[in-house]
């Protein structure tokens, strides 16, 4: 996708994977680990799986979903962000995206204050 053309408006987007990994900075996150919940939006041409009610011509959302699970379960890093990037080349590698939107959500984060939630997000295209 170049910079003089807009996002499709078409999506697939998957909300709330819960994943348990071992991501954080402090020594008790690595050993006993947490849950992570994930939202992807991927953007996508999606007329050309509709026209001929053709799975090849998406992104096979249950497939994502293993592949964004595998993608935040793996290597433990210190940052969501880094999750947050990896994940979002996971779905970049599917040709048919165009840009994908990636939150994660870290709901066990050790604060000190009571808090909702605690998430970056990120929006990455192709170059």
């Amino acid at each position: 996708m170049n910079s003089n053309q807009a996002r499709p408006t078409d999506s697939i987007v998957l909300t709330g994977l819960r994943v348990r990994a071992h991501h954080g900075v402090f020594d008790f996150e690595r050993a006993d680990g947490q849950d992570f919940v994930v939202d992807v939006t991927a953007w996508l041409d999606l007329s050309p799986a509709a026209a001929g009610d053709d799975l090849g011509a998406t992104v096979h959302y249950g497939e994502l979903a293993e592949e964004v699970a595998a993608a935040v379960e793996r290597d433990p890093v210190d940052l969501i962000e880094t999750v947050a990037e990896r994940v979002a080349a996971t779905v970049l590698a599917h040709e048919p995206v165009d840009a994908v939107e990636v939150t994660v959500h870290k709901p066990q984060a050790p604060i000190a204050v009571p808090f909702a939630d605690v998430a970056v997000r990120i929006v990455r295209s192709r170059a």
